[in-house]
Parts: C-alpha cells; structure tokens; sequence
C-alpha cells in the first residue's frame, strides 16, 4: 500500500561541504597551509573545521587572527590554491545520491544553501549524476553569509515557500543558527565539521549521525 501521509516540508535546503559532499578534511587543510602562506600561525584542526560554511573572508579571518586584514585578500588567494589543487579529490558522502532521489520522488523542493563560491558549486554541480536534482541554490558570495538568513529567503521567495514548510540540514551552528534565524526547523548531521554536542542550544529536529540515519528519518518524518 502506498505511503499516503501529508509531507510536513516542501522545501529542504542542503549545506554542501560536510553535508552532502565529504570535503571537510581538505577544506581544513587548505585554510590552515593559506595561513601560514602568509605568516599566520597554523591553526589547529578544530579551529580550521569550525569556520566551514561561512563566508570566505569571515572564515579566513575568524581562523587566522593573527593575520593582519591588509593581507586577508592573498589569504584567500593562497585557501583558493590550496583547494583546487584537490577539489577533484571530493566526493558525495555514500548514500547522498539515493537520498536526494527519494526526496525528489516524494515532491519535495531541493535546494543548496551554501558557503561555497557560485563559481565553486557550479563546478561540482554540472557532475551528471546531480543535474536537475537541485531547483535553486545560493551561495555566500551573491547574498550574505551564514549565519545571517538571507540566503534562506531568498530560497524560499524563489520558490514561494513559507519558513514553516522549510527545512535546513547542515552540518554546523552556522547551518542551524542561519535556520532559527530565518524561522525554519533545521537538522543537523553530526558526520561533518561541528560536533554533534555544539548543536543542542540550537533545537535541531533530529541529529543524524549518518546519511543512513538521515535518509531513515526524512522518510519517515519529512
């Protein structure tokens, strides 16, 4: 017998690095060499991971802060060059393909919301296994960055859903605070760049620990 319950959410938006797309390791390697590019001190792990999801500049300045704002632009040049030379390297966490195809045939709205550059989703979004999966998404450097709510509604005005029909899964407090923000339930996934433990103030519907765990409660409760 076919699942007939309501759907509780039209449109879920999706972080991207740490989220979807298993990429947090380089993306914290790539900050930390930039930093000592330019004569900053490395910053440890933890610190580099925490910044994942914000603007670009927010993040390099927020892990680096011994790194004068003078020299933030050839930090950023450095993180950039320090990427691409592995972006290739990354990979869709097991599992995220299936998951955004039964969300797609339940008739939900996907979305990206990202800190990521256009140039840089763009570049991971033309793999044809994602093409036409996503209906919109927005960048941190074409709106404001998280955790501001912005980039949420533009999301939902483009798509002409209410926040009470959004959802936003992410795997940082920027994700989550963005969400709360904006008026939206959120979800947090605890396989990414923030500990699981960091989400709790923030009210998450659930916490997945998995894409299977994910995949197992957006069937059931999205």
């Amino acid at each position: 017998m076919p699942d007939v319950r309501p759907r509780r959410f039209d449109l879920i938006a999706f972080d991207w690095d740490g989220t979807l797309f298993d990429s947090t390791a380089i993306i914290t390697r790539s900050i930390q060499l930039a930093v000592q590019d330019v004569g900053g001190a490395r910053p440890s792990d933890q610190a580099a991971a925490w910044v994942i999801g914000m603007a670009l500049p927010q993040a390099l300045a927020h892990a680096a802060p011994d790194v004068p704002p003078e020299k933030y632009q050839e930090l950023g040049l450095r993180y950039r060059y320090h990427y691409l030379q592995h972006q290739d390297d990354i990979s869709l966490f097991d599992g995220v393909l299936g998951l955004l195809d039964m969300l797609k045939a339940q008739g939900h709205l996907l979305t990206v919301a990202t800190g990521k550059s256009r140039r840089g989703l763009d570049h991971v979004l033309q793999a044809v296994q994602l093409r036409g999966l996503f209906d919109a998404s927005r960048t941190a450097d074409e709106t404001a960055g998280k955790p501001h709510p912005l980039m949420l509604h533009e999301l939902m005005d483009e798509l002409d859903v209410p926040p009470e029909r959004t959802l936003m899964i992410g795997d940082t407090t920027h994700d989550l605070e963005m969400a709360r923000a904006a008026g939206c339930a959120s979800v947090g996934v605890g396989y990414g760049a923030h500990s699981s433990e960091e989400f709790a103030g923030l009210s998450p519907l659930f916490v997945a620990h998995s894409v299977a765990e994910l995949h197992q409660w957006l069937a059931g409760n999205a």
